[in-house]
């Protein structure tokens, strides 16, 4: 079965990342299948509103660490550039899509798969979900966007203590801090994603763009430099120690 699933219904496509026994975590080829689903959407224009989930218990757990380390024992360059080659472009595909996209946020979202979440425009959120930005546990500095979007959701100083502290966030602490829009039952998450992406106001159709608040737009889109940078740091840090 593929690592992702697609359905289009009433105008709403989901896309569920479908590797439940792996929490969801990213393989090279779902994130390839990921980029290339969010682009296909954004240019598709039976295509209103997106929905982003996980099947199983866990939204997404992040970089699948065995892929990674099996890559590097095997001197494989693969990891050295996965953030520049995927995980920045679904950010930016999810950040700049002309449409909402909706996190329906059904287990826990932890590293890239939380940055995921961030990068959505409202994030409806099962109640047993937790997120964790656990970069920092592992020795490297927050990427997919996170240093960007979640600061603009809950603050720059309570983003800083959760990157620096790799604590879960509970979904009912993540909603008094502005983290999601709601917290619902979890056998209910997905369905009140799914019925807000078919909300429209008067006079939205199949051409309309999505609109962001004053304050995003004020700020801009996050800058391709620091991304890039982030990336450089993190290939660093990844390669082996040698002697000169």
């Amino acid at each position: 079965m593929s690592p992702l699933l697609t359905d289009d219904r009433d105008g709403v496509r989901t896309l569920t990342l479908n590797r439940p026994d792996a929490y969801n975590s990213l393989t090279v080829e779902l994130k390839e299948l990921l980029l290339a689903a969010l682009t296909a959407a954004a240019g598709d224009p039976t295509v209103r509103a997106v929905v982003l989930t996980g099947a199983g218990k866990a939204f997404c757990a992040g970089q699948d660490l065995k892929e990674h380390v099996a890559a590097l024992q095997a001197n494989d360059p693969t990891p050295f550039r996965t953030v520049e080659e995927h995980y920045n472009p679904i950010v930016r595909a999810l950040t700049g899509m002309p449409k909402p996209v909706i996190a329906a946020v059904n287990g826990m979202a932890a590293g890239a798969g939380a940055s995921f979440a961030y990068a959505c425009d409202l994030r409806v959120t099962a109640e047993s979900a937790k997120f964790l930005m656990a970069f920092a546990s592992i020795g490297l500095t927050a990427d997919s966007g996170a240093s960007w979007t979640l600061p603009r959701l809950i603050g720059y100083g309570r983003a800083m203590e959760l990157m620096l502290l790799a604590q879960p966030v509970t979904a009912a602490r993540a909603l008094e801090i502005g983290m999601v829009s709601q917290v619902v039952a979890d056998d209910a998450v997905l369905t009140t994603a799914q019925d807000l992406a078919t909300r429209r106001g008067p006079g939205a159709g199949t051409g309309e763009r999505r609109r962001r608040p004053e304050p995003a737009r004020r700020d801009g889109r996050p800058p391709r430099g620091g991304r890039r940078v982030r990336g450089e740091a993190q290939t660093h840090l990844h390669r082996p120690v040698t002697d000169h």
